[in-house]
């Protein structure tokens, strides 16, 4: 009995010894954070990206690629609206207006000297609206006002629709489509101020969820429906995007 008492006790103490290491351990790793007003409650914030790019091809070669005639162009036209409710937390939504059209006269690919491929009169033409609802908690870069980070939580609904031809006269055939998209996005970014009520801010997809869902209808006899998944858990250079921004 005096045994088990004596191991009972030994186990009691290094509880209680490793109960306040741990306590002590706490306090002494505690960061102690300062985080200063970056963005004040009651500031709106509102700004737009604008995005436009245009291509002309005139018997146009690259690699396989030979006699490519057409041109294309793509547009891009984004406004957002924020509220800070609290200290450096914003909430608030952005609007999405894309539209590009595809246009190729002719073209071929030609593997080798007996295997080749010919298109000519390709049309595309897509044109989509999106809505997103954002959420974003800025982080000052120490006691400096100019440069900060952000972190914005995104919940995108879209939609739209697209129309592609293909041929001409007798062989001409065409499809038509709708689609509807569902992305969710975690994106952090940086905040380079002008002045008090300008600045510039860069951010890049990290974190993200998709879901697109497709119907498409073919010389208004075949019907067809797709749908596609996506997950990304890395850096996405190609969602980088630079926008300016007003704080009033």
């Amino acid at each position: 009995m005096n045994l088990f008492r004596t191991i009972t006790t030994a186990i009691a103490s290094a509880a209680i010894a490793a109960v306040s290491f741990t306590a002590d351990a706490q306090e002494q790793f505690k960061r102690e954070l300062e985080q200063i007003s970056f963005i004040p409650k009651g500031q709106w914030i509102t700004g737009v990206s604008v995005n436009y790019s245009q291509s002309n091809q005139d018997n146009y070669q690259f690699l396989i690629v030979e006699n490519i005639n057409g041109d294309t162009y793509s547009f891009k036209v984004s406004p957002m609206l924020m509220y800070c409710f609290k200290d450096n937390l914003a909430a608030g939504g952005r609007f999405g207006y894309s539209r590009s059209r595809t246009r190729l006269d002719s073209g071929s690919v030609i593997l080798d000297s007996e295997t080749s491929y010919d298109a000519d009169h390709l049309y595309a033409i897509t044109s989509n609206f999106y809505g997103t609802a954002t959420f974003r908690n800025y982080i000052s870069l120490g006691k400096g006002m100019r440069f900060g980070m952000f972190n914005e939580v995104q919940v995108e609904l879209g939609g739209g629709q697209s129309k592609l031809t293909n041929g001409s006269g007798d062989d001409f055939t065409g499809t038509f489509e709708r689609n509807f998209s569902l992305n969710i996005g975690l994106t952090p970014g940086m905040v380079m101020f002008l002045n008090n009520y300008s600045a510039i801010e860069v951010n890049i997809g990290v974190l993200g969820f998709g879901y697109t869902d497709t119907k498409s209808t073919t010389d208004r006899i075949y019907v067809a429906h797709r749908n596609s998944k996506h997950a990304n858990f890395k850096i996405n250079l190609f969602s980088v995007s630079f926008g300016c921004v007003f704080y009033l």
